[in-house]
């Protein structure tokens, strides 16, 4: 069994999908009929593609997420990190603010 990130590097499956085949319901179907039609695509095995990117994306991203969170939870552990409140909301608004006043107040200059 790959791990995980073997999943996500391209090409790793692609001499398995060497004539694969893929069951479409009637409805995508019609989506790729009209897709194509519409001009969008030009076969159907093109929204298949499509599909397999996008979902390569979603994975990537999600995979980023999840080390940034496992990041996040670490540095927790370790005592780092920023209690949130109200009043330190606040008090980070108000200098976001002044930075921003004062950043335009230099391009202004």
């Amino acid at each position: 069994m790959p791990a995980p990130a073997d999943l996500l590097i391209p090409g790793f499956f692609a001499p398995t999908l060497e004539g694969m085949d893929v069951q479409l319901s009637t409805d995508q179907r019609a989506f790729f009929r009209m897709a194509i039609k519409a001009g969008r695509l030009s076969r159907e095995e093109d929204a298949v593609e499509e599909a397999l990117l996008l979902w390569e994306e979603r994975e990537r991203t999600r995979a980023e997420i999840l080390a940034l969170v496992d990041s996040a939870e670490a540095s927790l552990s370790h005592g780092q990190g920023r209690v949130i409140t109200q009043e330190s909301m606040r008090e980070l608004a108000g200098d976001v603010k002044r930075r921003g006043r004062a950043r335009l107040a230099a391009e202004q200059a």
